[in-house]
């Protein structure tokens, strides 16, 4: 028989008073939501005439700041006050027209004030009997985004923190689906870095991961795919999963998705798309052609907070049919009963491996309502515009060798220093990005090639100019002079 010992704690009660702990009065919130709303709206409406950033100094930083625990109570404006300056003065502005180093970037004021509303009601969106409506909610935006992407009405999915998660949630919806825990992964050189380290996560190790080669255009090479398969098949192996990319981090490339999705379909392959964030550019008309194809996907990684402008973290996961997530992730257990009650219940812990999730979605809805679908696009089809100008200007001087075309709103290239070496010319040009930092103007940033260097412009900003990729071109030259040894100086 089962004993259980009832232990009783003695805790001396408060005397009863008008006092609610840990809530401020009416007064005090509004006051200090108010000064809140107006430290962000001072942030976004000067920021482009602050510096992006400055390198950070982690014993600067640790003296700047009370680390002791705090016992006593505080001021609560007094509190913000402190946050503020201490967020403010050690962060690199990655919302600023002219960080132009990597891809996450700029969100927009509605996003942050949906934040705060989900936050301020304490939505718990993992289960459909306390909510109901944000999970019908969070269902119309990922249908949007289904639409945008050109899935099929059977498609499904939600919202995650980012790239990394949606794209693992969906490997292992794959590998569900086969019901068999040894196949393999087909993946290149210019895939994401975080997909190959964090496979292992999901029990996928590396005798299992393939390397596809690229072409010259560092895309995944469909001839050498097929010859990995047949190799694999010959072996007695299973394949499992191919892992294209629609927007490479290092050069923006897209792989060729129809005629991967070809090779897929003969082989019963599943395809996964990481487009976290190049298949924005599904909105755009002059990028239809580069991802064509991308509907054909069986899965696909995106994330808003990228190329559609949401605060972080609002990363999605589509896959081509829905049941597919219920099958590799629904949950029974005894005190989740009650939650499958009522007329087609909508869990979202049935659809990935969150059961407690805040309501990320409402930040896409609330935008999507606002700025109308036209906006978005316009703003991605004016990163692609930029990245091509930028592409102008660096073929037009005498200092620059592109590395690789303007492509979904990134170019790479670096420095052309006559007689130099290769590894001189390396040092150089990791000596120019860095110096950006210094600067503040703009932050440009490195990324690696063939094993080598090279700068990257990744322009996604809606308020980037024509005159601040211009300004940064010229910058990045006055550093190209500060770094150049003097004998290859002109």
């Amino acid at each position: 028989m089962l004993r259980i010992a009832i232990v009783t704690v003695s805790v001396p009660l408060k005397e009863e008073s008008l006092d609610v702990p840990l809530r401020l009065s009416s007064a005090n919130m509004r006051d200090l939501g108010y000064r809140a709303v107006d430290e962000v709206v001072e942030h976004l409406s000067t920021l482009r005439d602050r510096p992006v950033g400055a390198p950070p100094d982690r014993e600067e930083i640790e003296a700047f700041m009370d680390a002791a625990l705090p016992e006593e109570p505080r001021d609560a404006i007094e509190v913000m006050r402190e946050a503020v300056e201490h967020v403010r003065e050690f962060t690199v502005q990655t919302d600023h027209p002219r960080f132009l180093a990597y891809i996450p970037g700029p969100s927009t004021y509605v996003g942050a004030v949906a934040d705060f509303l989900a936050s301020g009601f304490n939505v718990f969106a993992g289960q459909w009997l306390v909510g109901s409506g944000p999970a019908i909610m969070e269902r119309i935006t990922i249908d949007w985004l289904r639409a945008i992407c050109g899935f099929p009405s059977t498609a499904g999915g939600l919202f995650v923190s980012g790239g990394t998660m949606a794209n693992l949630i969906a490997i292992h919806a794959a590998r569900a689906r086969s019901g068999d825990r040894s196949g393999l992964i087909y993946l290149t050189s210019q895939t994401h870095g975080s997909i190959r380290q964090s496979l292992g996560f999901i029990g996928i190790g590396e005798e299992q991961i393939r390397s596809v080669g690229t072409d010259d255009r560092l895309r995944m090479d469909p001839a050498s795919l097929r010859e990995q398969i047949a190799r694999d098949l010959a072996a007695g192996l299973r394949p499992l999963c191919v892992v294209a990319t629609a927007g490479s981090t290092n050069t923006g490339a897209v792989d060729p998705l129809d005629d991967l999705a070809d090779l897929c379909a003969e082989h019963d392959l599943w395809l996964h798309v990481d487009g976290a964030y190049g298949a924005a550019a599904a909105l755009s008309k002059s990028a239809a052609d580069l991802l064509h194809g991308l509907s054909r996907a069986d899965s696909l990684a995106l994330d808003p907070h990228k190329w559609w402008y949401q605060p972080y973290e609002a990363g999605c996961v589509l896959v081509r049919d829905e049941t597919t997530l219920i099958d590799a992730y629904s949950m029974n257990a005894e005190y989740l009963r009650e939650t499958r009650h009522g007329t087609a219940p909508l869990n979202y812990y049935d659809l990935g491996p969150q059961l407690t999730r805040g309501f990320r979605a409402l930040k896409m809805w609330m935008t999507f309502k606002t700025f109308g679908l036209d906006a978005f696009r316009q703003a991605v089809e004016h990163g692609i515009a930029l990245a091509e100008h930028a592409e102008g200007l660096l073929v037009d001087s005498d200092r620059w060798e592109v590395v690789s075309p303007a492509q979904l709103a990134i170019i790479t290239f670096r420095p052309v220093l006559a007689g130099a070496t290769p590894e001189q010319v390396d040092a150089v040009t990791r000596a120019v990005a860095a110096s950006t930092l210094q600067d503040g103007f703009a932050l440009v940033l490195t990324t690696e090639i063939e094993e080598r260097p090279v700068l990257r412009l990744c322009i996604t900003h809606p308020e980037t100019t024509a005159h601040d990729i211009e300004e940064t071109v010229a910058l990045l030259e006055r550093l190209l002079d500060d770094a150049t040894p003097p004998q290859f100086r002109r």
